[in-house]
């Protein structure tokens, strides 16, 4: 082989064409092959690449000749003719020169590629090329943006590989799945938050009324004038009960001593972390409120732990101490209707004090909860610390009757009621003891010996499997106490009030007492 063959042989093939990045044949390209071309734009504003002809053409606006491995472009007599944005009648062409062929011709690159033909162009030519062509055009800027705009989906979309194209789609489905989850996990975030910021504001709600409801120093005296009317009338009560029976005498004095006043508070933990929930407080450590009056609650902090204090009556039935009461009294978020709770995923209650106190008896006895009864509203709780064996109520085997008459035993209204039978001698001295709460109210009771339940009279209008009803006057605070039949035996256990028929209240019959006394967790703190 000669050396002109052998380099013919090495020489790379080169191929010319001009891209239309605009105009009707925008996103094609025209080759170009030949060593003396005629470039024409028609009418429609395409451009047509034809050997050169020695007769005039009004439709030739530049004459390609062939130079080395390139072309040099000349432009024909008035014709206007731009390379890379500058008005020129003659250039030797490089690679990627941007050339517009006439006033109203199409904007268009030249490119050189070694060997066959390219297919498709990679992402980083489509977008050199709206670049380019962005900072080339002379139309106006919001058309150019615009083009390049366009131009640039319409590649991405037919001039790219497949396996880009498809690697685009599986991203834009990855995409979308991961936004949907997103969208997904928010809307459940939002509506958990929503749901415990609900259910949060309930407890604000009730933690607003415990505040409201709660005796404050000046509120002793306007207490005693208040319900002074409503002792006399108890007192009125009482006495014609004594007088019409001196077995209901007996009753109510033999039994009374074996009912408890129960005093609890509660609150509410954050599981993952064991923080329980908090008032908000301002710089001076007070609580800070929200425009409705209501505390702001937080995890956060250390302000005092928000906690919900309630009262309630339990009655002994053994002598190791053994109590029993409502459910809700001993687990007050599980059936409340004055009392909502926060209990969603990631907080849950946590009963924070349980003390009781027995007639007679100068100190309170902390209380545990040993089981709750799961099909009816009953608790049975251990009252220890007491150094002396109690007297206790005992279980009536026999099942009431409708007209049968009951006393029901209890603490409605809590310290409310003990307060008006107190005194005001008792008041002052509690006035001067400085800012009396809950808590020491309930110890200043005890300590003067004046916790003593109070008694009322009924008939039983109504007995079924599952409830007794009867007509005894009581009210929130009374729940749990025990209701007596003539001979003081326990024929069920006072549970809810309903005023809009008639003042009816509801008990839980025996036959459920028996059930959860017989329970092994149970039956060791009640065998007697």
């Amino acid at each position: 082989m000669d050396e002109s063959n052998e380099s013919a042989v090495k020489e790379p093939i080169v191929t010319a064409a001009f891209e239309h990045l605009t105009g009707p044949a925008r996103g094609t390209a025209t080759w170009i092959s030949g060593s003396t071309l005629d470039v024409c734009l028609q009418d429609d504003q395409r451009i047509r690449i034809v050997e050169s002809a020695t007769t005039a053409d009004a439709s030739v606006v530049a004459r390609l000749h062939r130079f080395e491995q390139t072309f040099e472009l000349e432009a024909r007599e008035n014709q206007p003719l731009w390379v890379n944005g500058n008005h020129t009648t003659s250039k030797k062409l490089a690679a990627r020169d941007l050339i517009e062929f006439g006033d109203n011709g199409p904007l268009s690159r030249f490119l050189l590629y070694q060997g066959h033909h390219p297919v498709r162009k990679s992402l980083g030519e489509i977008i050199k090329d709206c670049v380019d062509y962005t900072r080339t055009s002379r139309k106006p800027a919001h058309q150019r943006i615009q083009n390049a705009f366009i131009a640039l989906l319409r590649d991405l979309t037919v001039r790219t590989t497949m396996l880009f194209r498809a690697s685009v789609i599986l991203m834009l489905a990855l995409l979308a799945t991961v936004s949907y989850l997103q969208i997904r996990s928010n809307q459940q975030l939002q509506q958990q938050v929503n749901s415990d910021v609900l259910r949060l504001q309930d407890f604000a709600d009730d933690l607003s009324r415990t505040r409201q409801e709660s005796l404050r120093v000046s509120d002793l005296k306007d207490l005693r004038q208040e319900l002074g009317h409503q002792l006399s009338s108890a007192n009125e009560r009482l006495g014609k009960l004594e007088q019409s029976s001196k077995i209901n005498n007996q009753v109510i004095a033999s039994t009374a001593p074996m009912v408890a006043f129960i005093q609890g508070a509660y609150g509410f933990l954050e599981t993952k972390t064991q923080r329980m929930l908090r008032y908000a407080v301002n710089s001076q450590g007070r609580p800070i409120l929200t425009p409705f009056g209501k505390p702001l609650l937080t995890l956060e902090g250390k302000g005092p732990i928000a906690q919900r204090q309630y009262s309630g009556t339990g009655f002994v039935i053994s002598s190791r101490g053994a109590l029993l009461t409502n459910r809700h009294v001993a687990l007050p978020w599980s059936k409340n209707e004055n009392s909502k709770t926060p209990d969603t995923q990631g907080m849950q209650p946590k009963l924070i004090k349980l003390i009781g106190y027995m007639p007679g008896i100068e100190n309170s006895c902390p209380i545990k909860l040993l089981k709750a009864s799961t099909t009816a509203d009953l608790a049975v709780l251990l009252c220890s610390g007491l150094k002396n064996k109690l007297r206790y109520l005992r279980i009536s085997e026999n099942d009431p009757k409708p007209g049968d008459e009951v006393i029901v035993l209890g603490y409605p209204t809590g310290l409310k009621s003990m307060l008006v039978q107190a005194g005001d001698a008792f008041i002052e001295r509690l006035q001067k003891t400085g800012k009396p709460d809950f808590w020491s109210i309930a110890a200043a009771l005890a300590q003067a010996k004046l916790i003593h339940p109070l008694a009322s009279r009924g008939i039983i209008g109504q007995v079924s499997d599952a409830t007794l009803v009867y007509d005894a006057e009581t009210t929130h605070g009374g729940s749990g106490g025990p209701v007596l039949n003539d001979k003081g035996r326990v024929i069920g256990v006072n549970t809810a009030i309903m005023p809009e028929y008639g003042g009816s209240n509801f008990g839980v019959p025996a036959s459920y007492i028996r059930k959860l006394l017989s329970s092994p967790m149970v039956k060791k703190y009640v065998a007697d």
